[in-house]
């Protein structure tokens, strides 16, 4: 329909076939990785990566496969399965030891029922060889010519596989060669395309990181505070779940940035931010810490009671309370800080976030008031 309609022959429209399906793919993986992100769910994105794309592409060559399975024109195919292989191994860096991939050829063999003949053996070793040189290339990209390695055994492979392709089923020289052409052509292209969609990726996460992190000490941020607390308030009061919040705030900062300098200041907020992740981190991963204001500090503690939260609370409190910051290599030159702490919990009462939030600074403000260096939690 392409041709007698539009006047645009195959080749045209498998390009953007071709092009399409890997956007769709990186749309997919963007969208689970944005989810996960928004869930504060922690995940291994590569081994993410490397398991979605060869479902994906395994989906995608086997859906395309069944239509021509035992026919004379099973090859026709094979460019996409030869992009989708290149697609793997370089683009998503997977790279699977030898031995496994092995018993998946078997497997594909017997499935389009080609393990009688000994082209598509050497087809296979051929196809296995190509994949480890790509792996091999992807992991030696500080080279100073990539592309043009990656297209020179693209184009080597491609062209040796082909053959096997055209002895097994005696097509013509001039298909032989225009197949060839066209798979060049199409690993060019998805450099290119696939090189770009994959830097905006990695650049629109490096941009919502940065817009959900605090940049002095890493921590997350007042808009991802606002985020996660609207999530966990409106799951808390659906599901019936607890949910407690501690407030935390450096006593007399400003006078440590106007004695020691702001740089000073800026230490002191990075070693409590460090010392309050590390004791998280060693009790409950889920508990987040968020920097929601110059000297103040918020924790969250999904699923916890205002009892269940004492124990981190108390450590914490009193990790800082003895916390000595150096501010160079001079003996005695150093700062101790102290920290007055406002701790409550979810109540039937709370009509939105804010009246939680209220609520835990009241009661740091309670602390401040009465002295200081101390806890105030009910």
């Amino acid at each position: 329909m392409t041709w007698s309609v539009w006047r645009l022959s195959p080749f045209i429209t498998s390009v953007f076939f071709v092009l399409g399906v890997f956007t769709l793919y990186q749309v997919f993986f963007d969208s689970l990785r944005t989810w996960f992100y928004s869930k504060d769910i922690r995940f291994n994105e590569d081994l993410i990566n490397s398991w979605l794309g060869v479902i994906y592409m395994g989906i995608f060559i086997i859906s395309m496969q069944l239509k021509l399975v035992n026919t004379s024109i099973s090859w026709q195919f094979m460019n996409f399965q030869l992009i989708a292989l290149i697609f793997c191994a370089y683009f998503l860096n997977i790279h699977v030891p030898f031995y496994y991939l092995y018993p998946l050829l078997v497997a594909y063999m017997l499935f389009n029922g080609s393990i009688g003949y000994w082209e598509s053996w050497c087809h296979s070793v051929t196809l296995l060889s190509f994949y480890e040189v790509l792996s091999h290339i992807r992991r030696q990209q500080h080279n100073d010519h990539p592309f043009y390695i990656y297209m020179v055994s693209g184009i080597f492979f491609v062209g040796l596989l082909w053959f096997f392709m055209k002895i097994k089923f005696g097509f013509s020289w001039q298909t032989y060669y225009e197949e060839w052409l066209y798979l060049a052509i199409f690993e060019m292209l998805l450099y290119s395309y696939v090189g770009m969609i994959l830097r905006d990726s990695n650049l629109k996460m490096r941009l919502l990181e940065f817009a959900n992190h605090d940049s002095l000490t890493k921590t997350e941020n007042y808009a991802a505070y606002v985020s996660e607390i609207r999530n966990l308030f409106d799951a808390s009061f659906q599901s019936n779940l607890s949910l407690s919040m501690m407030m935390f705030d450096i006593d007399h900062f400003k006078q440590v940035n106007d004695t020691y300098g702001h740089l000073a200041g800026d230490k002191v907020l990075r070693h409590t931010a460090d010392v309050v992740q590390t004791i998280l981190d060693e009790n409950d991963p889920k508990v987040k810490l968020y920097r929601t204001g110059g000297e103040e500090f918020n924790v969250i503690f999904p699923s916890y009671d205002l009892s269940a939260t004492e124990p981190i609370v108390r450590q914490i409190f009193m990790a800082l309370n003895h916390l000595n910051i150096d501010l160079d290599d001079k003996a005695g030159n150093s700062i101790s800080i102290t920290v007055s702490v406002g701790v409550s919990t979810i109540s039937k009462e709370d009509l939105n976030p804010n009246d939680f939030y209220s609520r835990v600074d009241g009661n740091l403000y309670h602390s401040k008031k009465n002295g200081r260096k101390q806890i105030t939690a009910k």
